[in-house]
């Protein structure tokens, strides 16, 4: 995504009208979350910024009788209680999850990671909960990939146990595709016992020598039931061109006020070429 993340957080690049982080948070929200934690670093304080009042655009937008204006820049700061922790070194995924220890205490914890954008009938979020809560267990949420890809994914070896639902054996972190378990990957969705952090503050560096948020839940496996749920939607990865631009593409074609013209406009462009 460079050179456009040199100075901006990936995170903070729009999919049609609003940034990305916020289909993240909106998609908590949808699934009964109202207390969120976003791990930054110091690249990364637009979040913070767009998840706040902003009273000098608001007063511009009241003087000048925009009120529904107001009402869309202030969304943002009343989807739920955010907060926010900095990882002050990029020691890998499961550092970054392992900072956010004293906000979860002892509860179970949803983990949506800011690359993938979900948009299904029920939110991802909260299907992988709705498991959870049923089996008392950890839940990763996991789709089919085809060999080519796995090695860019968290890789499970699974036993069917129901439905769309797997128990999960092992995991390995981007395998080549002779040394893969199956063909399911972890897509950035995790409901995560507060075992894990244990796990984590003693987790060796693994892949890419990092410590591995993958590593931690292998471990989390061998000590407690750990399920993998095929979950019911379609998943974009914005951390990459193609898959950015398929996330904007299908968002504003799904997008009230100009999804008709969208596709209309589509259409003739591809006919004029």
């Amino acid at each position: 995504m460079l050179p456009a993340t040199k100075t901006i957080p990936k995170e903070m690049l729009p999919i049609v009208d609003k940034p990305l982080i916020q289909y993240i948070v909106e998609e908590a929200v949808a699934s009964g979350i109202e207390d969120i934690l976003i791990v930054t670093s110091r690249a990364k304080s637009a979040m913070e910024d767009y998840f706040d009042y902003h009273p000098e655009l608001e007063d511009r937008l009241l003087k000048t009788g925009k009120h529904d204006e107001v009402t869309l820049v202030r969304g943002a700061a009343d989807l739920a209680n955010i907060q926010f922790v900095r990882q002050k070194e990029t020691l890998g995924l499961g550092h970054a999850i392992w900072r956010a220890k004293s906000f979860v205490g002892q509860e179970h914890f949803a983990v949506l990671l800011g690359d993938d954008i979900m948009h299904a009938d029920i939110p991802v979020t909260r299907q992988l909960i709705a498991v959870a809560q049923a089996c008392g267990t950890s839940v990763v949420g996991v789709q089919p990939v085809s060999m080519e890809d796995i090695p860019k994914y968290s890789n499970l070896k699974v036993q069917h146990m129901v439905d769309r639902i797997y128990d999960v054996e092992q995991i390995v972190e981007k395998p080549k595709p002779e040394r893969a378990y199956s063909k399911y990957a972890i897509l950035g969705r995790y409901i995560l016992s507060p075992a894990i952090f244990d796990i984590l503050e003693n987790q060796p560096a693994g892949y890419g020598r990092e410590i591995q948020l993958t590593d931690g839940i292998n471990t989390l496996c061998a000590q407690k039931r750990v399920l993998a749920v095929d979950f019911e939607g379609k998943r974009y990865d914005a951390g990459n061109l193609k898959g950015y631009m398929e996330a904007i593409i299908d968002h504003a074609l799904r997008h009230a006020e100009i999804g008709a013209w969208l596709r209309s406009f589509l259409i003739d462009k591809v006919n004029g070429f």
